[in-house]
């Protein structure tokens, strides 16, 4: 690890400035530069409570890097899905100085950039959401294995499409960001890095990008952040089961709001609200992110739940972020040009 001095971030509070300020460091003890390199031994295969890779206190910044979705196992054609030792393996823990239970976790990314010229996508029995598994079984057969590579050109930002049994090819412009950001569940669970909830975790939501502020509930002494899963780009849906999916070098910001509690995650940016939803069947997602909105409305902009839930009817967007997951991902959304000011 190397101290360095860093600029202060401003991080604007779900809760209003004057509400819960965010934890901070003491006064002897500035931001710090915090660079962590994990070895392929150090990385995890769940969310829960494991003895943390680097400690992290209020206002640090992270630099680090999570590998694919396949432990980078697959890097050219005859590669197959049987070499991969596990799926989605994740950065972390990291402990944040500060932050109990009943805390809200500030995640800022600042950065991210795709760490590798390729990137891969794949298809296979019991993966995506068009083809049989064991929790929905059919008639007709699997879905055979297919795995198509994605060659990246940096200078132009995009990734290139070619098809496997034909000789179309189209470039698809990147959007990076992590499919999987999450802490730590409650009630001293561990939970799959494939799985999404109220953690956080594998939420596939292409908001997971440095344009947006996460919230994460804190449910044990230190949050214990995990990430991983990086995609240079994806669909709604996710719909065959991957994204464009490639090691990613990352850059983030911590910080801690001591005394108020959230569900659920929360994104934030200059324009819009957002909640997540995360469980099957897929309407209960929705109901979980919509209801969690109203709330989230309800406290810091004064509206009743009745008022917010009618306005939302009317101005709300949902992105279905994935639905090939143990749970599914909705997220919902309102532009804040259609509420009322925030209550100090």
């Amino acid at each position: 690890m190397r101290v360095a001095l860093l600029v202060s971030l401003c991080i604007a509070s779900m809760f209003g400035r004057a509400a819960a300020a965010p934890a901070s460091p003491p006064e002897d003890a500035p931001p710090r530069l915090v660079r962590y390199e994990p070895a392929p031994g150090e990385l995890k295969f769940v969310y829960g409570v494991a003895p943390p890779v680097a400690r992290l206190r209020p206002g640090d910044v992270l630099e680090t890097r999570t590998a694919d979705a396949a432990g980078n196992a697959l890097q050219k054609p005859g590669d197959t899905l049987r070499m991969v030792k596990g799926f989605n393996p994740l950065t972390g823990p990291f402990y944040i100085e500060g932050a109990e239970p009943g805390d809200t976790l500030v995640v800022r990314l600042l950065d991210l950039k795709v760490d590798s010229n390729q990137g891969f996508g794949a298809m296979a029995h019991g993966f995506g959401a068009l083809g049989s598994s064991e929790d929905t079984p059919m008639l007709n057969p699997p879905l055979p294995e297919r795995i198509w590579f994605y060659p990246i050109d940096h200078e132009s930002n995009t990734a290139t499409f070619r098809a496997l049994d034909s000789d179309f090819s189209v470039p698809i412009p990147l959007h990076p960001f992590l499919g999987c950001l999450g802490v730590a569940p409650a009630m001293g669970e561990s939970r799959a890095s494939v799985t999404p909830g109220a953690w956080g975790g594998n939420m596939d939501s292409p908001e997971i990008n440095p344009e947006q502020i996460i919230y994460l509930p804190v449910n044990v002494s230190g949050a214990l952040l995990y990430l991983g899963d990086g995609h240079a780009a994806q669909g709604d849906g996710e719909v065959a089961g991957t994204g464009i999916e490639v090691p990613m070098r990352v850059r983030l910001q911590v910080d801690v709001i001591k005394g108020r509690a959230i569900a659920w995650p929360r994104l934030e940016n200059d324009a819009y609200l957002m909640v997540v939803g995360a469980v099957r069947p897929l309407d209960d997602s929705l109901r979980i992110a919509f209801t969690q909105l109203i709330e989230w409305i309800h406290t810091d902009y004064g509206l009743s739940r009745f008022d917010a839930y009618e306005l939302l009817s009317k101005v709300a967007r949902i992105r279905l972020s994935e639905m090939v997951d143990p749970n599914y991902v909705v997220i919902a959304k309102i532009e804040k040009k259609f509420l009322p000011p925030r209550k100090k």
